[in-house]
């Protein structure tokens, strides 16, 4: 009982973490408008953190420009070689040091672009390599639940993304749960839906790595996520953000999702 209030206290302090993935949409031109409109609209609240993820093109455009205290920056894909003849791609080499965050194997990349499990690894080991935090992400797609392989699924692509991710660099890796079948469809993954595949995940992670790991380690939620469905995700224990794709690029729903993160923080911190 000692160890599990422990583990729940330092659980509670970590802190909340809400994802904008602006994926294909906005120009350099309006993403840089359309950050002015984030900083006079988006609260900075201590315990969260907002990461927002433009289009490559607009990366480093917005490094230069973002207030560095409210916003980090993430990248939506990187490359996993560090340098050499691959020609249109980007390293995390060359973004060590504009940007903070990278997602990796989102199922777009995965589904879309075909990439596959040791093209993800990798990915993670070379972003951890060059000080970005992974923001790995693993779902099941609408075939898979409904031969309920879902738990197989997340226990494969878990596994797989963590293969070369030691114990030391766990805690700089976050883990994205995004069902295949409630991104952009409006079929949105119930609360039990994600309560039980979290505690799937972090079940995984303790066998992995030990209970305190999965524990401590960040589990956001993603899948058609709106300024109405964010406080109900939020609430549900273990789940410690939100990855937000379409809703992301409305300001005043963005922040929204946002307030609704520090309202469920300050309910923490109040108990």
């Amino acid at each position: 009982m000692i160890k599990e209030s422990v583990s729940n206290i330092m659980a509670d302090q970590k802190k909340k973490l809400i994802v904008a993935n602006w994926k294909m949409n906005l120009d350099v031109h309006r993403a840089s408008l359309y950050l002015h409109e984030l900083e006079n609209t988006v609260k900075a609240h201590r315990g969260l953190e907002v990461v927002l993820a433009p289009t490559m093109l607009a990366v480093q455009t917005l490094s230069i420009q973002m207030n560095h205290r409210k916003f980090k920056l993430a990248t939506q894909n990187l490359y996993w070689r560090d340098s050499g003849a691959f020609t249109g791609e980007v390293s995390a080499t060359q973004l060590r040091g504009i940007v903070q965050y990278a997602i990796i194997g989102h199922s777009e990349r995965r589904h879309v672009f075909h990439e596959r499990e040791r093209d993800i690894r990798n990915k993670v080991q070379a972003a951890l390599r060059n000080d970005i935090r992974p923001i790995l992400c693993i779902g099941e797609t609408a075939g898979e639940r409904a031969s309920s392989e879902t738990k197989e699924i997340l226990h494969d692509q878990l596994t797989s993304g963590l293969a070369n991710v030691t114990a030391e660099d766990l805690p700089k890796v976050v883990i994205a749960y995004e069902p295949v079948w409630a991104i952009g469809t409006g079929d949105n993954a119930t609360p039990q839906d994600v309560a039980s595949a979290e505690a799937t995940i972090r079940r995984y992670i303790a066998h992995l790595y030990g209970v305190k790991a999965a524990d401590e380690v960040s589990l956001l939620y993603g899948g058609s996520v709106t300024d109405s469905s964010a406080a109900q995700y939020l609430a549900l224990p273990g789940v410690d953000g939100l990855l937000v794709g379409g809703a992301s690029l409305r300001a005043d729903g963005f922040s929204q999702i946002v307030e609704a993160a520090h309202s469920q923080n300050t309910g923490i911190k109040k108990v």
